[in-house]
């Protein structure tokens, strides 16, 4: 049943299908996001998105001085929203990014309405696309 109801979704279009091409403004704003996430260092400490999420975010996460790595972004988008223990609170994509720009980068974070923001939610929903969704969920 469930295999009926993703492939009616999917012949409908209504989700997109792993290794689905953008194309128009998707797309334009996939890219842009790409380029601030490995280009823009937010006014910071000089690094950008990818010091930290190597491999424009599908390699290992790295901490800059530290030995330790971590998930990559690959399925980022697939397991937010989700409850941060820490923060006390349920994050969203956004709420993460945010965090990562001022914390990790020193940076002034984009506003929440703001096509930068929008641009690199957009960059890193690409790189989930096709994941299976699991909010709260482990990175992968």
């Amino acid at each position: 049943m469930t295999a009926l109801v993703l492939g009616t979704a999917l012949a409908l279009g209504i989700l997109p299908a792993a290794g689905a091409t953008l194309s128009g403004p998707l797309a334009r704003m996939a890219a842009r996001g790409k380029h601030i996430f490995l280009h823009d260092t937010f006014g910071g400490r000089g690094m950008t998105c990818d010091s930290c999420h190597t491999d424009g975010g599908t390699g290992p996460t790295v901490v800059p001085g530290s030995h330790r790595k971590l998930p990559s972004l690959s399925n980022a988008a697939a397991v937010f929203p989700r409850f941060k223990r820490d923060h006390g609170r349920v994050m969203t994509l956004a709420d993460e990014i945010h965090g990562c720009i001022q914390g990790a980068l020193g940076g002034k974070a984009p506003a929440y309405d703001s096509d930068t923001l929008r641009a690199l939610e957009t960059y890193l929903t690409t790189l989930s696309q096709g994941k299976r969704i699991d909010m709260g969920g482990p990175y992968k």
